[in-house]
């Protein structure tokens, strides 16, 4: 869901950075092939990625959510030489799929690839990270934010995926609704921490983007 007028929208991205040619073929790929192609970053969001990657420059980085590998390979922008970002995805049938892409990207031999549940695969990775972007299921973001904490790097940044949820963040929440309760839960916690400072900006359906502190 996109908070801004279309036409709004359509501007900010015209006069935004240009999408890659690899990244509007995988963009176009996922919308032709792969089901609920709305869950892709997408040109403006993966600009915005990118550049806070690039910002931040980090060594180390987490991903929390493949699906068909756009935004890995924008966060993947920012990494310093011999930097390393881990990737996770539950669905093995995109296994393949963002392989292809990643190999095709300068990026292939600093992305790791790990397929299953993230709350057992995160407590196995070793070593801190510098930035982590959450954008997977939403019942477990309370859960992944309690794993990567103890793994932040001071300075490091916590990205968050669709924060607003729709719109349904300000409505009333029906008690079926486990993600949108996730999703209150979640925003809570990151602004009640003082272990981090944090801001959400309206892109597209939400994004968060937390400082730890250290």
């Amino acid at each position: 869901m996109n908070f801004l007028p279309e036409k709004i929208d359509e501007y900010i991205e015209k006069y935004s950075e240009k999408e890659p040619e690899l990244l509007a073929a995988l963009n176009r790929e996922t919308n032709q092939k792969i089901l609920q192609p709305r869950m892709l970053s997408g040109h403006y969001q993966g600009r915005v990625l990118s550049l806070l990657s690039k910002l931040k420059a980090p060594k180390s980085i987490l991903e929390i959510g493949t699906y068909t590998g756009y935004s890995a390979l924008c966060l993947a922008e920012g990494l310093q030489e011999g930097g390393i970002l881990h990737t996770i995805d539950i669905n093995e049938e995109l296994y393949d799929f963002q392989k292809k892409y990643f190999k095709k990207s300068k990026f292939g031999e600093q992305i790791k690839q790990h397929i299953g549940d993230a709350t057992s695969i995160i407590p196995q990775l070793e070593g801190k990270f510098d930035l982590v972007f959450i954008d997977a299921d939403k019942p477990n973001y309370p859960k992944y934010f309690d794993l990567i904490i103890g793994k932040m790097n001071p300075g490091g940044l916590i990205l968050s995926d669709n924060v607003l949820w729709s719109g349904k963040v300000v409505e009333k929440v029906e008690a079926e609704d486990e993600s949108t309760q996730a999703i209150l839960k979640y925003n809570k916690l990151l602004a009640d921490d003082t272990r981090l400072e944090t801001v959400i900006f309206p892109i597209r359906d939400g994004l968060s983007l937390s400082r730890f502190k250290g």
